[in-house]
């Protein structure tokens, strides 16, 4: 029953995140078409991940900062303040939500897995279905005042166990304790999380995809906030369908996305049938981080290794999404689709590549 509560307790968190991020990510593509200034939103909410911080469960205070700090600038922007100061505002919101996300998240989760009965599986389950939940939420409440709210309510929970001293945390058994502390020690609160190329590579494919898509969905799509979060929710619910899926090679599955998204671009698919593509999409992704995280499997225990894939994913997606604000800020946001089929294409060939053999001497 605990390790059900603290499940929850986890998913909602990420029910927050979520729905902070989306809501956020739709607000900025309001305040300015440019694809270079939306690129840098994503980019600042990943740039944490290269700095030397000194990782502590209290660093989630920063997030609910961030989202208050939001909160009036939603509030700013139905009062018709000026766009270029809302903006800096929301980019400033972004990297403090970053940073607190990165200062936190690896000791929360071992915080929370001390309680007997809890798994890392569980806490994924949760993470997925929490950002699940943001999404929809996103979809349902607007404008952002009405957003920012309970993306709030939502982090709060948490926030208790976060902001607790580390010796009145609970313990669920002596063993458990133990298995914590010992993961701990093996890695220093400032000591950086190791970085793996692959896990870096689907960072630049999946940063560069999600870096544009509200703008995307905004000035190309002609779509709404609601037709945005529909395209994320769907993504989140292939998410959870991966278990689902038949064993494919790693190869196959970047081909499959990039099939899937050039399937977007037919011009007879009505927009549902385009947001429907997006569960497969959510599910070769998450089948994706499963195999990458099981090839982790020397590197540590399990939230160190998830932590890698996401540090290593999160470097990755700074560069891709910059990346593709420079390319279309110069040939045009048209071109967003066609060129991230290219790069899913390229990690597919890559991929698929035989090794090299050995050159014996």
């Amino acid at each position: 029953m605990r390790s059900l509560r603290l499940s929850l307790l986890w998913g909602s968190a990420q029910a927050g995140t979520s729905l902070t991020l989306a809501s956020t990510a739709w607000m900025v593509s309001g305040l300015t078409p440019s694809p270079l200034l939306n690129s840098l939103l994503p980019a600042l909410g990943t740039l944490p991940v290269l700095l030397p911080l000194r990782r502590r469960a209290s660093g989630y205070g920063l997030q609910l900062v961030s989202v208050m700090l939001l909160l009036g600038v939603s509030l700013g922007k139905l009062s018709g303040w000026p766009a270029t100061g809302l903006l800096m505002a929301s980019l400033l919101a972004v990297l403090l939500f970053g940073i607190g996300g990165e200062l936190s998240q690896l000791p929360l989760q071992r915080r929370l897995l001390r309680s007997p009965g809890l798994s890392i599986e569980g806490l994924r389950q949760g993470s997925d279905l929490g950002s699940l939940a943001g999404n929809l939420l996103t979809a349902v409440l607007f404008p952002a005042v009405r957003q920012f709210v309970p993306a709030l309510l939502l982090l709060l929970p948490l926030g208790a166990t976060a902001l607790m001293p580390r010796e009145q945390a609970p313990v669920g058994s002596a063993d458990g304790a133990a298995e914590a502390t010992a993961a701990a020690a093996a890695l220093p609160s400032m000591a950086p999380l190791p970085l793996d190329r692959h896990c870096v590579l689907q960072g630049l494919l999946f940063g560069s995809l999600f870096a544009l898509l509200p703008l995307w969905v905004r000035a190309v799509g002609a779509g709404n906030c609601f037709d945005f979060a529909m395209v994320l929710a769907a993504y989140g619910v292939g998410r959870s369908l991966q278990g689902r899926l038949p064993v494919l090679a790693t190869w196959a599955r970047y081909g499959l996305m990039a099939g899937l998204l050039l399937l977007t671009q037919v011009q007879a698919l009505p927009g549902w049938g385009a947001v429907l593509l997006f569960v497969p999409i959510g599910a070769l992704a998450a089948a994706a981080d499963g195999a990458l995280v099981d090839r982790l499997a020397v590197r540590g225990d399990a939230p160190l290794r998830w932590q890698t894939l996401q540090r290593s994913g999160a470097v990755g997606g700074l560069a891709g999404s910059l990346a593709m604000g420079l390319l279309t800020q110069s040939l045009g946001l048209g071109q967003a689709i066609p060129l991230q089929v290219l790069a899913f294409v390229a990690m597919a060939l890559l991929l698929g590549r035989p090794p090299r053999p050995a050159v014996s001497s």
